[in-house]
């Protein structure tokens, strides 16, 4: 039996949020599956186990991309119908990858209800999609699995000692509303230095505005405490995170990846959804002062607490 999945979010926090579901169809039908998804999620750095995913199909939707335009549609048509599934489940509402299903010669094609795609909760429309196909209840803590060998490479390649508290501040962000000022980053470094003996590992892209809250910090009082990781990519940072205690992260891949690789993570949510930061047991929420709930209007990075966030930080580390 040759089975697709379709997810078609461009986000690598999208993807990791997929994995349960991802891995109970493989469960259920007792062999691995194909992926067809965005590059930009990578999901191939959280699929070395063959026995869940056999390939990776990538969709490139970009404009005067291969699978762009009616062009791109017909063409992703011929490149499934060569590959012969029998049963695809899509992630998604949309007509155009029913139809391109069908085209294809898929004998079952599972779906999202078509033209529901406002509201939809992401957690919970998987989770009643995987209930109604496969007849699972699953639960939505994403595990990302890596060599122990590789962890142990980067605590040797950066020289990290386990005997003091390692922690993660992922200071980027995807867009300029999720990304909480350097000062209030500071301001928690300060109170935390206080009292702990810490290393602070800086993730963050290459974006001019991370760049600015990365050496606004770097060039502080407490920058032989920070490593910056900016020039990383996303593969050599994984085996990092393993070697740290804590992660304090805005809604950003860092905080998706941090908590899948079993750290405890504080998710500073200032201007998404809750669910974001919330859906993993090991992702320990700070909304902004005055806020009962967070959405993408809510524009609260300003109005973190760094004192909230230390003690969080202390309690979690007991």
């Amino acid at each position: 039996m040759k089975i697709l999945i379709l997810q078609n979010r461009v986000g690598i926090g999208d993807m990791i949020m997929f994995l349960p579901f991802i891995e109970a169809i493989s469960k259920k039908y007792k062999t691995p599956v194909t992926i067809l998804a965005k590059k930009n999620t990578k999901v191939e750095m959280y699929f070395s186990n063959k026995a869940v995913v056999e390939e990776i199909i990538y969709l490139e939707r970009e404009v005067n991309k291969k699978h762009s335009g009616l062009i791109g549609f017909f063409r992703l048509i011929n490149e499934l119908k060569f590959k012969k599934f029998d049963k695809v489940f899509i992630f998604n509402s949309s007509l155009r990858y029913f139809l391109i299903s069908k085209l294809s010669g898929i004998k079952e094609v599972f779906h999202y209800p078509l033209f529901k795609k406002k509201n939809q909760q992401i957690i919970e429309t998987a989770k009643e999609f995987i209930l109604k196909t496969i007849g699972e209840d699953i639960e939505s803590t994403p595990i990302i699995f890596l060599k122990n060998q590789d962890i142990i490479k980067a605590k040797k390649d950066h020289s990290i000692d386990g005997n003091i508290t390692n922690v993660i501040l992922g200071i980027g962000g995807s867009g300029k509303t999720k990304r909480v000022p350097a000062s209030i980053f500071k301001s928690f470094m300060g109170k935390v230095l206080n009292k702990f003996n810490c290393r602070f590992f800086l993730m963050t892209g290459n974006n001019i505005d991370e760049l600015k809250i990365m050496h606004e910090i770097i060039e502080s009082e407490y920058k032989k405490y920070c490593t910056p990781l900016n020039n990383f990519t996303i593969k050599e940072i994984l085996p990092i995170i393993p070697n740290c205690q804590i992660a304090i992260c805005n809604d950003s891949s860092f905080s998706h990846l941090s908590a899948g690789l079993g750290i405890k993570t504080i998710v500073l949510m200032v201007d998404t959804p809750l669910i974001y930061g919330s859906y993993n047991k090991n992702m320990y929420p700070i909304l902004p002062e005055g806020e009962g709930i967070v959405t993408h209007d809510t524009l609260g990075k300003d109005k973190i607490n760094p004192e909230e966030i230390y003690n969080k930080f202390e309690k979690l580390l007991g």
